[in-house]
């Protein structure tokens, strides 16, 4: 089986792991943290990052700290993974959701002007899978309406939208630390912003809102959300080799590129835009409409040929737990539910082998040309 994705572990990761055991700092305390933070923020061109337990947690305290009326509306992709709308929930507001760009996947920044409402008060920007988010129009409706800017970059670690580093908009960004993305810490999370109040308001939210002058006297709820020592530690030894995962990441997607780009069926990722090149986190494919196999039967065949895939993000608009809730009961939108039926991503981890790419490309091949 070739897993869809494996990360890459052969810099100081052990080494910076035994410091941790030899010297007892395994828990949140510990000085890696404030390492890995000072590293995350310089490559977010931000001023401050906040460690927290996961991408998921990121966002809750990134949504919470910026205060927003309850009740209000925040706009965002119905194509995305779930805790971006549910930490929008639980923060007591209210998500409105718009559909995909077709070719980038990402979300349509041409229709969010029409969701703005008097009501709104935040637009949640999702980086999807390799290329990002238009930011011009979107930092020119925040700006016209007085809107707050949250920004979801866990799958793109090292990208810019044209000069400025993904990561750097809007009042807050965060990123996720899960395996399969850039940089790893198995796994976690980190907000980062320019703002000291907002980042101090996280540091409280991941660390159970103790009082600094009387620690177990509490006068709101926060979370456990703290990140180890353990992982920070993983998490320097990761960025050290930032810069060439990025061109490793860069390098398998052109060699998908050039060598699947022959079959007519498939539509491969965009590789570039004027403001952004594909720093393909992950190789996604969309079946046209003219083939007779949709995404589940291409992954079930591919399976049982020993090549690990993933389906594409199931629309938010769509999920049974939000309908529960009387949720986008009357929503539609036709290019995110063709991308969720059509779309799936194929091996592309960092300790990806050439010869296990090969393999992949010659079994693709065979089912769609």
């Amino acid at each position: 089986m070739i897993p869809v994705n494996t990360p890459l572990l052969d810099g100081n990761e052990r080494k910076y792991l035994n410091e941790c055991i030899d010297t007892g700092w395994i828990s949140s305390e510990g000085p890696f943290i404030k390492r890995f933070e000072d590293a995350v923020a310089v490559i977010s061109s931000r001023k401050y990052a906040v460690a927290v337990s996961s991408g998921s947690a990121a966002l809750d305290c990134a949504i919470l700290a910026l205060d927003l009326p309850k009740g209000s509306e925040v706009i965002a992709p119905t194509f995305t993974i779930i805790s971006c709308i549910a930490s929008i929930v639980r923060a007591g507001c209210k998500p409105v959701l718009v559909d995909s760009d077709a070719d980038t996947w990402n979300m349509d920044v041409t229709s969010i002007e029409e969701k703005i409402t008097g009501n709104t008060s935040a637009i949640m920007v999702v980086h999807i899978y390799g290329l990002p988010v238009d930011m011009e129009p979107v930092i020119a409706l925040a700006k016209k309406y007085n809107l707050k800017i949250i920004e979801d970059a866990a799958e793109q670690h090292g990208q810019f939208y044209n000069s400025q580093a993904i990561g750097s908009f809007g009042e807050v960004s965060i990123f996720s630390f899960y395996p399969n993305k850039h940089i790893t810490t198995g796994e976690g999370g980190m907000i980062v912003t320019d703002n000291e109040a907002i980042a101090e308001r996280c540091r409280s939210l991941r660390n159970l809102c103790f009082t600094p002058a009387k620690r177990f006297y509490h006068e709101e709820l926060g979370f456990n959300y703290r990140m180890t020592n353990l992982q920070a530690a993983l998490g320097v030894a990761q960025i050290e080799q930032f810069n060439r995962f990025i061109e490793r990441k860069r390098s398998i997607g052109k060699y998908y590129q050039d060598q699947l780009s022959s079959i007519k069926s498939l539509q491969l990722p965009v590789p570039h835009l004027s403001f952004a090149e594909n720093i393909y986190w992950v190789f996604g494919m969309v079946i046209n409409d003219e083939s007779n196999m949709n995404a589940l039967e291409a992954m079930q065949a591919l399976q049982a040929d020993g090549i690990g895939t993933r389906p594409f993000f199931y629309p938010m608009h769509l999920q049974p737990v939000f309908n529960k809730m009387g949720l986008f009961l009357d929503d539609h939108f036709p290019v995110a539910e063709r991308l969720a039926e059509r779309g799936f991503y194929i091996p592309s981890g960092l300790a990806l082998t050439r010869q296990q790419q090969d393999t992949v490309i010659t079994t693709l091949h065979k089912y769609f040309q």
